[in-house]
């Protein structure tokens, strides 16, 4: 039995956020309802759409409102991802909805939210995450921003953030017997994402400028490297311990300019010195060298070469559906193991 057995979630169409947040509670045992327009079948081939009920519903007709109000009755609860205003005008609010089903945990996803000044407008996730703080750090030194394609706002901040919303409602009104509404805005939870960084600003001397902080390539022991065949490798040395095998592992246990790991003055110069030595040798060498050290080490793998890495294969990190490879559902559960049968079988 999975953690969401037995929960059903009424989902209406939308794309990026809001599929994803569908795609979560799916995975994770709940039976969600994906509600679209006629002729819009989810695509199998979807990863963002697998494990749905697919529902048809002209929501611009009395028909297919009363159909989804019946659903919705009947729920623990629905997800959205319309412009502030529009459920209310097709007379499925919260107000609505919550007066045929007062349990209904109701999760509106916007970029903006429901309220405030730009609560109205359209825009996309570089949007969101620029106005929270988030695209600014993103990029290299001297460099203008670099968006991370659309993780950070839609999915991170956005349909992740409603997924644990929902969640926690369901929790809510099963001990308090009342639903709930969410106001899931992507520029907040964009925000939210970047809290440690904002930690940094205080405590590690975080500088408010692209690529010259510990995380954000501006360290020599924490960035990506190009081998000698074009690929590229990641290192994360941190840690004194790792640093030090990370110095091993290249030759510069005995170079004292790798003593001032600290020293952000220094660290242009060990990054070309770094990069020069992780030059010397093929991207599959340097794996044969560190992969599984702690030296934090891994190769950067396409989309295309990252189901087939062995670590990924034996954790069945990827899964085929309708003939597309593509991220199998995350986190695991597993029950926890029965002490008594444990020791029953040493003995």
């Amino acid at each position: 039995m999975q953690p969401l057995t037995g929960i059903r979630i009424v989902e209406l169409a939308a794309i990026g956020p809001t599929p994803f947040c569908g795609m979560m509670l799916a995975d994770h045992g709940a039976e969600v309802l994906y509600v679209h327009r006629p002729g819009a079948a989810p695509d199998p081939r979807d990863p963002l759409l697998r494990g749905r009920v697919p529902v048809e519903a002209d929501l611009k007709s009395s028909g297919g409102v009363a159909h989804v109000r019946a659903l919705a009755a009947a729920a623990d609860g629905l997800i959205e991802g319309f412009r502030p205003g529009v459920m209310e005008r097709l007379r499925l609010g919260p107000a609505e909805l919550h007066a045929l089903n007062p349990r209904l945990v109701y999760g509106r996803m916007t970029g903006w939210g429901q309220t405030g000044p730009l609560a109205g407008a359209a825009g996309h996730d570089i949007n969101y995450i620029a106005l929270a703080g988030a695209l600014h750090a993103f990029g290299r030194a001297g460099d203008k921003p670099t968006p991370p394609v659309n993780a950070v706002g839609d999915f991170g901040g956005g349909g992740m953030l409603l997924a644990f919303a929902v969640a926690a409602g369901l929790l809510q009104a099963r001990t308090g017997g009342r639903g709930t509404v969410i106001d899931c805005a992507m520029s907040e939870g964009a925000a939210l994402l970047m809290s440690m960084v904002w930690g940094f600003r205080e405590t590690f001397g975080w500088r408010d400028a692209r690529g010259v902080n510990i995380l954000d390539g501006g360290a020599h022991f924490y960035d990506s490297y190009e081998t000698a065949d074009g690929k590229y490798v990641a290192i994360g040395a941190i840690e004194p311990q790792f640093y030090a095998r990370l110095r091993a592992a290249t030759g510069l246990a005995d170079d004292p300019d790798f003593d001032a790991q600290m020293n952000p003055a220094a660290w242009p110069m060990l990054k070309d010195k770094l990069a020069a030595i992780f030059r010397t040798r093929t991207r599959d060498a340097w794996c044969a060298l560190l992969e599984g050290t702690d030296a934090c080490f891994a190769p950067v793998l396409s989309m295309a070469e990252a189901p087939g890495h062995p670590h990924n294969v034996a954790r069945g990190a990827f899964i085929e559906r309708a003939g597309v490879v593509q991220p199998a559902p995350a986190p695991r559960f597993s029950a926890p193991q029965d002490s008594t049968s444990a020791t029953t079988s040493k003995s």
